[in-house]
């Protein structure tokens, strides 16, 4: 892979030392690399640099990383964001996800798997990019580049978690989808939430989605594995 294909990556790490440990490693792999060590700086070169993908600390000086991440989403930017972070408690991965984070890794943590966690979020943010955008099923229509849906022609209400899964499946009609490969794309990581996550989620697209959830046509049960999407859609591009 030539190096003008490797995504520009804004480090944001208020402690010098480690700034430049991850600025080093990362730049050693080909990747560019943007450093901000604050996060109100942090904030105004990601809306102004726009990197492809951000390494974003939490405790920092005048605002912290939640924050950041929040504002971030509130505004549109699309950019995956890996927090790396100390603060390692399932609440503390909750409050992230939940501000917008695509993924998270406490540290101390391996500079191999850093590296692995950025080719990851880089692969999801690839596949998005070259993903479906107007997709039809039944009486069922998908616009996932404005996150809008119907049914018989009525708007329906569906998450963006629930967009998310529904993307998946539809990617690869057919073929099995295990409930570990909906946490790791979906969720960003497999420790939080759990496998019952995935199932409750999945209720939920039947329930919008099937003339009848209980025996459903579209998104169907391997069991012990996970779900399927039984038939090819009709799929538009925009």
């Amino acid at each position: 892979m030539q190096n003008n294909l490797l995504p520009r990556i804004l480090v944001v790490e208020d402690e010098l030392p480690m700034r430049t440990v991850l600025r080093d490693c990362l730049e050693r792999r080909g990747y560019r690399v943007l450093l901000a060590a604050d996060g109100a700086s942090a904030l105004d070169k990601a809306l102004q640099e726009k990197p492809d993908l951000i390494v974003l600390d939490v405790m920092m000086p005048k605002l912290d990383g939640f924050a950041v991440c929040a504002e971030l989403r509130r505004m549109g930017n699309p950019a995956p964001v890996l927090f790396l972070t100390a603060k390692g408690s399932v609440q503390d991965r909750v409050t992230g996800l939940d501000a917008g984070a695509d993924d998270y890794l406490v540290k101390p943590f391996s500079r191999e798997e850093l590296l692995a966690r950025v080719r990851a979020l880089w692969r999801r943010a690839q596949r998005q990019t070259r993903a479906l955008t107007t997709v039809a099923f039944g009486a069922v229509k998908i616009d996932f580049a404005g996150q809008c849906a119907w049914r018989v022609g009525e708007p329906l209400e569906l998450t963006p978690k629930e967009f998310a899964m529904l993307r998946l499946l539809l990617e690869s009609p057919g073929e099995v989808v295990s409930r570990d490969r909906f946490l790791d794309v979906v969720w960003g990581y497999t420790a939080f939430p759990t496998t019952r996550t995935v199932d409750k989620h999945i209720v939920g697209l039947r329930q919008k989605l099937e003339d009848n959830p209980e025996e459903p046509r579209w998104i169907t049960t391997v069991h012990g594995v996970g779900y399927r999407f039984e038939m090819p859609p009709e799929v538009t591009e925009r």
